[in-house]
């Protein structure tokens, strides 16, 4: 039996991964109605577009392309936004995957900068690199898109190159059109410094925030 794309239940201090499902809709929706300025090269769906965005998740998922997840506060109890484990390849055996990459990542506007983003990225890396074991989780964002270039970087992706006219663009008002891809990657003997530049860089966030807390 080959190797499925299936994601678990994942679970940290401020985020949970949850499996996407229909029951998503509505926390998905209101997610989406936040602050959207941030969407400029990400295509985000609009609270009428949740349920087909859902749909649509779960085709892909049923097909073994895509392990989606909704991103769920664990302070709030609510959707916060979307992620998922994609492409997966198995190199050497239909059994052994090889690679995957985390990609159809969005946050709501209040979520952004609360440390939810770095969690749910370890919480993926770690299942990718000790429970699946690849050899490289890849990443990749629209060139143009400097803001998400950053915040790869930031939870330790490196940057490879750029990859012209690779996929569709996301961007709107470019429907048709191709976009230029910045790739980034993390491959399994850099995971461990990955790792704990990423608790690090947690512990800073929940520092910071615990001090506005304290002060407010």
């Amino acid at each position: 039996m080959g190797f499925r794309l299936e994601g678990p239940l994942l679970e940290g201090s401020v985020v949970r991964l949850e499996p996407l499902g229909r029951h998503h809709t509505a926390g998905l929706a209101a997610a989406a109605e936040e602050n959207r300025d941030s969407y400029t090269f990400t295509w985000v769906p609009t609270a009428s577009e949740a349920e087909p965005y859902i749909d649509a998740q779960l085709e892909r998922a049923a097909a073994g392309r895509l392990a989606p997840y909704a991103q769920v506060s664990v302070r709030t109890g609510q959707v916060v936004g979307a992620t998922a484990f994609w492409d997966p390849r198995m190199w050497f055996a239909e059994d052994q995957l090889s690679a995957v990459e985390v990609g159809f990542t969005w946050l709501a506007g209040s979520a952004q900068g609360t440390g939810i983003n770095t969690e749910a990225k370890m919480l993926l890396f770690r299942h990718a690199f000790e429970n699946w074991n690849v050899s490289r989780v890849d990443l990749k964002t629209d060139a143009r898109n400097s803001r998400s270039r950053a915040a790869i970087e930031a939870v330790g992706a490196r940057f490879e190159g750029v990859l012209r006219s690779w996929s569709r663009s996301w961007a709107p008002g470019e429907d048709g059109r191709l976009r230029d891809s910045a790739m980034f990657s993390i491959v399994a003997q850099e995971w461990p410094e990955c790792r704990a530049r990423l608790k690090s860089r947690l512990e800073k966030i929940k520092e910071r925030s615990g001090s506005r807390s304290a002060t407010s």
